[in-house]
């Protein structure tokens, strides 16, 4: 499925770079975490989510990195589920916020995220240092 989503969004990437991007979160690496939606048998895609500390908030926060539901079963409601019902657990485990990003012209993952009680903020304007 991240193979899926990365060719879809035209991300770079290969099956090495996907392998060592994912593992240690499967592993239980403390810095994120990967939810499947639907059946464990047979998921119908997935939430990974990566942690941070906030001043700004006032400690632990979320951000979602990767979303995906197959196209098959796009537009059921079922990653908005899956985001609402993440979103309580985390509060419930400590976390104190949880942030997007989406491109100003994705209409639908905006109406998503929006469904979801996510608040666009236009304050801020996120910049990225590869290293």
């Amino acid at each position: 499925m991240v193979a899926a989503l990365h060719e879809e969004t035209g991300l770079p990437s290969n099956d090495d770079h996907r392998r060592e991007a994912v593992v240690p979160l499967l592993e239980g690496a403390p810095h994120g975490a990967i939810w499947l939606i639907g059946p464990r048998r047979a998921p119908v895609g997935y939430i990974c989510i990566s942690f941070g500390w906030s001043i700004e908030f006032g400690g632990l926060e979320g951000r979602i990195i990767e979303v995906f539901v197959r196209q098959a079963v796009r537009g059921r409601g079922m990653g908005t589920e899956a985001v609402y019902e993440i979103a309580k657990a985390l509060k419930q485990g400590g976390v104190t916020a949880l942030h997007l990003q989406v491109a100003p012209e994705d209409e639908r993952n905006r109406r998503l995220f929006a469904r979801a009680h996510f608040v666009e903020r236009t304050d801020e304007l996120l910049m990225t240092l590869p290293l």
